[in-house]
């Protein structure tokens, strides 16, 4: 108690004294759940109730029972998104212009949000309500993602009670990085076991629920589940994928057509409106040969179950909240953080680190590895394709300022509040105003301060006003979208957008080409009427430049490995030796030793006996990475190549006899790619073999990264199943290193970028 706010009496003596006790925080009486429902790289097209076939009926049976949005935006991008929707303001105006991985030194892109942008889980919080992050959080800066970071950026430090989650854009969904409030945690499952993680986020929200409200029937809850569905890898339970079998054998053209046609039945989408034409990069669907309509078709029938599975774990959660009788008066809001991703490229892809790391995949091996896609054992993600399809009828895709990158589908359901039932609004939304629509729903003012830190202006309007009203003007009538040197502006019904090349240069922003479109009319941004309305484009570029300056956009730059480049300072200093001891949490790709293409000894100081075995140290999974082990008394170096070649070095330890020894593998760079790896038992060398190539840039783009004494939650290799923990006694692992590391600063944005 701050003894300047006591309002009792204190004397010398008890008897001389008046007690004195604030009254507890709680929320208003009957005051609703929040639950926002953060869908990943979903366009806007690829919900059953937005125009799709595919089987969605939780999000449908809530558009039914609610409303729907058919010009809600975001800003292209998941990072600055999922800033918008936590604290209502711009993702500029709270550093978060780009993902956290690829922060700049400027004001709007440093990717750290200030107190002063305190989130709803922050408000919500001080007003009564307990607060649950789960799934993807994906705003905590790279070198604050280890155990020794400060947890201020974390969900924990941001106003979340609980919290159960992955850091980055994406994770395996079969053996996930996880965390748990303020510690490391390993899934409790495996894919043999039928592990998978939607399911596992919806087992612990909903046990969330029931500790919850053992303790307190009353107090309301917000709830942000943010499953990284749909990003890649698109891995769902085999039998949600198996039941799409054959479903999109009519390719993407024919998808595409019929699934505009739905959208106008369902009023989505006026009668007027034209799919806007497929990139040229993209083929017709006619013109693929057999197999490439076999292996693309497969492509989306992983996404489709991916989807559907998601769609169903959402609706088992909400089904716990009926059985507490709440779901009635509990906001839910359905919504995507962009448009459907592009990622994939114009063939699919099928372990993204292997283009990053300049392997080239075969059309063979594609075709061979076909029955695998949606599996453990493949990162997979749709050509571009599907990708526009899913799109339907927008321009463009995700990480651009058409349509298509930040038109998304939203939902909201609140029957306690709402008389409206399976209608559509044609209002104009924005990512920023799902915030303050929250707080006007429950109550509550933005607040002048948290914590005592004044708080910046939230940036969002309510639009509360639209639920039961369709004829409801839009109080949106302006905003801005910037995104990787991408520009749009939205105002009053008009649109003017340029699309700038991503990774490029030339041409410099001064010869980029606006267009115009009066989106009204015209959303698919068919019809550019730039050189029919001069002064209307003239006047929105200047605008866009003017919100631009208010809102920390500037300085323009679509160099996206900015951060790699502009010497970021970092929490914690590179070194030339590590040293790892078993029992420990993971360490980051982003701190560990980096190995990488240069010269290195790996050290286990080891009490030996024989028949002992187990991973000394790993880094990566099987989509890339090492491993150093030894089972059936045989010492191992494994170097795994972006999970297309595995390259060996081993040596029998039949003959070492019982004690304390050290175990060693040496990598010696050579002149070109290819580097000499020796296995050295007390110092003496027992094998080596040619590592033909090493990986150069990540070993893996789904948060698995170095563990000592065990291999992390998804095996390197095949040759033993994880942790695969060593049985005997490890003392530690030494980690030397000698020359400089490789710097490719465009290939570590262009990985960046495919895990956003």
């Amino acid at each position: 108690m701050n003894p300047d706010q006591f309002k009792g009496v204190i004397g010398r003596y008890y008897d001389e004294s008046a007690p004195w006790w604030p009254q507890p925080v709680r929320a208003p009486e009957s005051a609703p759940n929040v639950i926002v429902v953060l869908l990943d790289d979903v366009g806007f097209a690829q919900l059953g109730c937005f125009g799709s076939d595919i089987d969605t009926p939780t999000f449908d049976g809530l558009a039914a029972n609610g409303v729907r949005y058919s010009n809600f935006h975001t800003t292209a991008l998941c990072s600055p998104t999922r800033a918008c929707v936590l604290t209502g303001r711009n993702h500029h105006t709270v550093g978060m212009g780009r993902i956290n991985d690829l922060a700049t030194g400027f004001p709007g892109y440093d990717c750290t949000i200030s107190d002063r942008h305190g989130f709803l889980s922050e408000t919500l919080g001080q007003a009564g309500w307990s607060s649950w992050a789960v799934g993807k959080w994906h705003l905590t800066p790279r070198d604050e993602q280890h155990a020794a970071a400060s947890r201020k950026r974390w969900p924990v430090g941001k106003g979340f009670d609980r919290s159960y989650f992955f850091f980055g854009g994406e994770t395996h969904q079969f053996a996930p990085a996880l965390w748990n409030d303020s510690h490391q945690v390993d899934p409790p499952g495996t894919y043999e076991s039928g592990y998978h993680l939607t399911a596992d986020m919806t087992d612990q929200a909903i046990s969330m629920l029931r500790d919850h409200r053992q303790a307190d029937a009353d107090k309301p809850f917000f709830l942000y589940y943010a499953p990284g569905a749909c990003h890649s890898p698109h891995q769902a339970p085999r039998e949600w994928i198996e039941k799409y079998r054959g479903h999109f054998d009519q390719g993407w053209d024919a998808w595409r057509e019929q699934t505009l046609a739905r959208q106008k039945e369902l009023g989505m989408m006026p009668d007027q409106v034209e799919a806007s034409p497929m990139p040229d990069q993209v083929l017709p669907w006619a013109e693929l040969s057999d197999d490439q309509r076999r292996v693309y078709a497969r492509f989306q029938e992983a996404f489709a179950g991916m989807l559907s599975h998601t769609d169903h774990e959402v609706g088992r959660l909400l089904a716990e909240v009926a059985a507490f009788g709440e779901l009635d008066n509990t906001i839910v809001m359905i919504l995507s953080d962009n448009g459907a991703s592009s990622e994939g490229g114009p063939a699919g892809s099928i372990n993204d680190v292997q283009k990053w790391n300049l392997v080239h995949t075969s059309p063979e091996e594609v075709l061979a590895a076909i029955d695998e896609i949606g599996g453990p054992n493949v990162h997979n993600n749709y050509p571009w394709g599907w990708t526009v399809a899913g799109n339907t009828p927008f321009r463009r895709w995700k990480r651009e300022t058409h349509e298509g990158g930040v038109a998304d589908p939203l939902i909201v359901h609140w029957p306690a509040g709402m008389t409206a039932r399976g209608e559509v609004r044609d209002q104009y939304v924005h990512a920023i105003d799902l915030l303050p629509t929250i707080l006007d729903c429950v109550g509550l003012d933005a607040p002048a301060h948290i914590d005592s830190v004044e708080q910046s202006p939230i940036e969002g309007v309510s639009f509360r006003h639209t639920f039961d009203d369709a004829s409801a003007p839009s109080r949106r009538t302006t905003q801005y979208f910037e995104m990787l040197g991408c520009r749009g502006l939205y105002h009053d019904g008009w649109k003017a957008v340029v699309h700038h090349l991503i990774f490029f240069t030339e041409p410099h922003f001064t010869h980029d080409k606006w267009e115009l479109y009066n989106v009204i009319d015209d959303p698919a941004e068919m019809h550019d009427l730039a050189e029919q309305h001069p002064d209307k484009l003239q006047e929105l570029v200047e605008r866009w430049w003017i919100e631009a300056a208010a809102h920390n956009v500037l300085p323009l730059d679509n160099r996206p490995f900015s951060d790699f480049v502009m010497d970021r300072p970092t929490t914690v200093a590179d070194r030339d030796q590590y040293v790892y001891r078993p029992g420990a949490a993971m360490v980051d790709e982003s701190i560990a030793a980096n190995t990488k293409a240069r010269d290195h000894q790996l050290t286990a100081y080891v009490d030996w006996t024989p028949g002992d075995e187990g991973c000394l140290i790993a880094q990566g999974a099987n989509f890339g990475g090492y491993t150093f082990f030894v089972i059936h008394d045989v010492l191992t170096y494994v170097h795994n190549l972006a999970g297309w070649r595995q390259y060996r070095v081993q040596a029998s330890l039949a003959d070492v006899a019982a004690g304390p020894h050290t175990f060693q593998y040496d990598y010696a760079k050579g002149d070109r790619a290819a580097g000499i790896g020796r296995l050295l038992i007390d110092g003496e060398i027992v094998a080596q073999a040619e590592i033909p190539r090493t990986m150069h840039l990540r070993y893996s783009i789904c948060g698995h990264g170095l563990t000592c004494g065990r291999d992390g939650v998804i095996a390197v290799v095949d040759d033993y199943v994880a942790p695969f923990t060593w049985t005997g006694r490890l003392d530690k692992v030494v980690v030397d290193l000698q020359g400089e590391p490789i710097v490719d600063p465009f290939g570590e944005a262009a990985i960046a970028a495919i895990a956003q």
